[in-house]
């Protein structure tokens, strides 16, 4: 689990903007027309239609794409009632999630209000702004009287997703446990331990998916829910235990059970528990960020046993993010006037499918798995599943259609499909699959610049997260002070400073080596030793010599600097020529891949050949494939010069050398990446179409100004260089990078590592 340092969420949340969310303009606004249309006088002619007709709201207006996240604090994730003011980063947050998984705008209002008739009236008052409502982090009992009175009185879709979308994600991953386990899910005994918001909508959709009331056992912290009780909700009543009388605790619960659901705290239960349960039991266990029993304990008490957590470091996670996004996706788009149960069944059932078909490369490979099947470890999706919202999301808005809860029908199903692809940017998500896939297998990093800040808090980020294991050189004493001036937490990550006596015997070692490689390059053994107290030529031979898997260097130094000794000790991949410097560049439109950026200042056509197989290589490594335009000031030869020739000669040998390559030029920027522009005017490139992704620059200045402009303007994130062509991974940062921009470089590494292996 990642571990996450209370500073470090308080620097995420305040530092450059404030917060996590923003309003961005959608419409032109330069000019003192675009104003006049925008507001006044333009804006009456929409008002007055809408005045004639309410619906047209949802075509002049972002209402129809627009859901607001509610709360008023009192029960905010493990915090409890914390107010409404303090809940409102969580309600970003929520935002947050539905923009990027789903391409929903969010307004989140915190509403100052326990009183159950001012909290509903003061939603009712708001809802004509939203197309959807989604409540959050609202306290049982008040929760659901809240949400019957809003879906009686509102015609927008509404669900309190802390009672509804852990049901329905724990739904899809019990109907899918019972068939793994060959078991029926109207014989199976079901003890739930928790008997909240949650657990008692938990309870109910398992009953609508087969599960027999008789056959569910209900637990809160005093013990079964019983007629002999007098401190029970009306709610709870439904789940009243009349078949099992003599059962009062949870141990007694459990025995014979073929399913334990979890949603009250950790630690509650034990491996006599666990072994207790009938065969191939089925443990839901969702306290978090504690389990109610540690993964590897349950797994370590019973091999037949298929359990699911709430935490993203274990198998079979039951995120709310599965379903919330994508179920209003889908009532959203066809102006659905409610989330009512045949919906949420359709979320049920898409999400337990999806989980049976073949699972998409880029979630294998971000999971650091070959093949990620359906079975005891696979009952639900990845959080990451690119599918999930054309899955769930027509699933829901078929289910409004038919159940007649939907006001605009969707026809063609397909181009639905395909408008929802379309919806997500990939900007994130690169980085995310990398990071996930980083995880899986954390590589050592040796940081050859240690005696700085941003690196320190690098190497604790990611160490915290599990993305790399860092190894530290410089000045030990230099980098403790710098550890403790700046509060940081390095644990045991070790430090080595390469000028020490105690390393002596290493430097000679690596001196010995060094000297071999370089000896009819002007060095003596006594300067190959001697260079060995410097970082970047001790850290590199530290990956040669596989001390270290991956090395990162450069923020105080010019580019150059690193690069020397990393070619001398380590050189160039076998069957390359040459290295190259590229950047990722992530847009919303999705990841770009600029080469080179760094290295070649002026390279001849065949070069360009070079660059161009090392940048595609790469790209593929990310489970991309590289579509790749050789960029020029003229269009297939509409201009002449050096530039124009040697990209057409490049593009030439390309064609001729690797038929299978996604490749054309020379062009322009503009031609490469709009496609209506290249298909118009020349039909005939092998690009058209096919969303170029990789720009290959023709000279070093032409690249460089180009990624650093980019960067600049705020209108995309670049990450690198990433040095490619280097027969281990060595990655140099830009001078003065951020610790955000180090992280990324070390998770590139640490993946380069990966593949390398």
């Amino acid at each position: 689990m990642t571990k996450l340092r209370k500073q470090d969420a308080l620097d995420y949340h305040s530092q450059g903007r404030p917060g996590k969310i923003e309003v961005i303009p959608t419409k032109p606004h330069s000019t003192q027309r675009d104003l006049s249309l925008a507001y006044s006088p333009g804006v009456a002619e929409p008002c007055l239609e809408i005045e004639k007709n309410p619906e047209d709201a949802y075509k002049y207006t972002a209402k129809g794409n627009l859901v607001a996240v509610i709360s008023n604090g009192t029960a905010v994730l493990g915090l409890g009632n914390i107010g409404a003011l303090a809940s409102k980063p969580v309600m970003e947050g929520k935002g947050l999630l539905f923009k990027i998984f789903a391409d929903i705008d969010v307004f989140d209002i915190e509403v100052d209000a326990t009183d159950i008739d001012l909290f509903v009236n003061t939603v009712k008052a708001i809802a004509p702004t939203f197309g959807g409502i989604n409540l959050e982090d609202i306290k049982a009992p008040e929760c659901f009287e809240i949400e019957r009175r809003l879906k009686e009185e509102l015609n927008i879709p509404l669900m309190h997703d802390d009672q509804h979308g852990t049901a329905i994600i724990s739904s899809a991953a019990l109907l899918n446990a019972c068939e793994v386990a060959r078991k029926r899910i109207d014989k199976v005994k079901i003890v739930v331990n928790g008997a909240g918001a949650s657990a008692i909508s938990c309870a109910r959709l398992y009953i609508a998916v087969g599960a027999k009331k008789e056959n569910i056992i209900m637990l809160d912290s005093k013990g079964v829910l019983s007629i002999y009780r007098d401190d029970i909700t009306d709610e709870q009543k439904l789940f009243f235990c009349t078949t099992n009388k003599h059962v009062k605790t949870l141990e007694e619960a459990m025995n014979d059970a073929d399913v334990f659901v979890g949603l009250s705290k950790g630690n509650i239960v034990n491996e006599k528990m666990i072994q207790s349960m009938a065969k191939r039991p089925i443990v839901f266990a969702l306290a978090n960020p504690d389990p109610e029993i540690p993964y590897d304990l349950a797994m370590a008490a019973r091999k037949d046993i298929i359990m699911a957590t709430g935490r993203s470091d274990h198998p079979n996670q039951v995120n709310n993010v599965l379903g919330f996004p994508f179920i209003f996706r889908g009532a959203l788009d066809v102006r659905a006037t409610q989330i009512n149960e045949a919906m949420k069944l359709a979320a049920v059932y898409a999400i337990a499918q999806l989980a049976k078909e073949t699972v998409p490369e880029t979630v294998n490979l971000a999971y650091n798995a070959k093949n990620i099947t359906f079975g005891p470890e696979y009952i639900i999706p990845k959080p990451i599943d690119p599918r999930l919202i054309y899955t769930v999301a027509p699933a829901v808005a078929k289910a409004a259609m038919e159940s007649g809860v939907a006001q605009h029908a969707i026809t063609n199903w397909e181009g639905y499909v395909q408008e929802l692809i379309n919806r997500l940017g990939l900007d994130n998500k690169l980085i995310r699959n990398i990071t996930n896939k980083a995880k899986q297998n954390p590589k050592r990093v040796v940081f050859a610049e240690a005696d700085h800040y941003k690196i320190l808090k690098a190497a604790q980020q990611v160490a915290d997260e599990g993305i790399a294991k860092p190894i530290l050189l410089g000045d030990a004493e230099k980098i403790k002070k710098l550890i403790a001036d700046n509060n940081l937490d390095l644990g045991d990550i070790p430090i080595i400073d390469t000028r020490s006596a105690s390393e002596e015997e290493r430097r000679n070692s690596f001196g010995d080596i060094f000297f071999q490689k370089r000896k009819r390059r002007g060095f003596t053994l006594f300067e190959a030793r001697k260079i060995m107290r410097e970082r970047n030529h001790f850290g590199a031979m530290m990956v040669e010599t596989g001390a270290a898997d991956a090395m990162i260097s450069g923020l105080t130094r010019k580019y150059s600097d690193p690069i020397k000794p990393a070619l001398q000790i380590i050189g160039v991949l076998e069957g390359a020529k040459r290295v190259a410097g590229m950047y990722i560049i992530n847009t919303k439109q999705g990841p770009y891949f600029f080469a080179d950026c760094t290295m070649n200042v002026d390279p001849t056509a065949q070069e360009i050949v070079d660059i161009t197989v090392l940048a595609a290589n790469t790209v593929k490594q990310f489970n991309i494939i590289p579509r790749i335009a050789l960029l020029s000031y003229s269009n297939f030869g509409s201009a002449e010069g050096d530039i124009p020739s040697k990209m057409q000669m490049a593009t030439d040998i390309l064609h001729k050398n690797y038929p299978g390559m996604i490749v054309d030029g020379e062009m322009q920027a503009n031609f490469a990446l709009n496609n209506n522009l290249l298909k118009e005017q020349f039909p005939f490139s092998d690009l058209v179409d096919k969303k170029v992704n990789t720009l290959i620059f023709p000279n070093l200045a032409s690249g460089n100004i180009a990624y650093k402009l980019i960067q600049e303007m705020g209108e995309a994130e670049a990450i690198g260089p990433i040095l490619i062509g280097m027969k281990k991974p060595v990655h140099i940062v830009q001078l003065g990078s951020s610790v955000r921009e180090i992280v990324n470089m070390v998770t590139i590494a640490v993946v380069d590592a990966q593949a390398r292996k």
